[in-house]
């Protein structure tokens, strides 16, 4: 038996709520790491609940030629986000911290090596993000941690391909900009 599109499930819940069920069951972890990395663990816990609360809430209104729902949901997830802005500094620059813990290397002296790039770097990096115009960051973020397509962070952004195309290739000038005034080499 073929599985069911998402665009399926939430046709098929408009008459049926319950088989809108099946549409957290597909994304809700994919959508939880997004926003926990975003967000504290508690928050992205409410968030993800507020995602499809939100989404349950517009099914009536989802454009069912999209057979995949996860650029949606991502969409709804990252608007939600706007709400908390002025905290995503702050957990960038702790999410920055932790990435230093890295899996130990088999040489020491490569382990030596390797947590003080880290240590140096990572903290940077989150700083420069940190930075970035907000629609930037959204599309950058969806892009490099989430692993999503041009055109998936366009439905998720509802903007054109050509947008996140701007708003990528921006993000990477101004990082490349930030890094170089930083008196980092490229």
């Amino acid at each position: 038996m073929p599985v069911e599109s998402d665009a399926m499930v939430i046709s098929a819940s408009i008459g049926d709520p319950e088989r809108f069920g099946a549409l957290f069951d597909r994304h809700a972890t994919v959508l939880f790491r997004y926003l926990a990395r975003r967000v504290s663990g508690d928050e992205a816990d409410l968030l993800l609940g507020e995602v499809f609360r939100v989404a349950f809430e517009r099914r009536e209104t989802y454009d069912c030629e999209r057979p995949n729902a996860r650029p949606w949901l991502y969409g709804i997830a990252t608007n939600l986000l706007a709400h908390h802005r002025r905290s995503e500094a702050r957990r960038l620059h702790a999410t920055a911290r932790l990435l230093t813990d890295r899996a130990p290397c088999a040489d020491p002296t490569d382990q030596v090596d390797s947590a003080i790039d880290a240590a140096n770097f990572w903290p940077v990096v989150a700083h420069h993000v940190a930075q970035l115009p907000d629609l930037e960051r959204d599309a950058l973020l969806l892009f490099v941690w989430e692993d999503l397509s041009y055109e998936e962070i366009a439905a998720a952004l509802d903007v054109p391909v050509g947008t996140v195309r701007s708003r990528l290739n921006r993000a990477r000038l101004r990082l490349r900009e930030l890094r170089t005034s930083s008196g980092r080499e490229q």
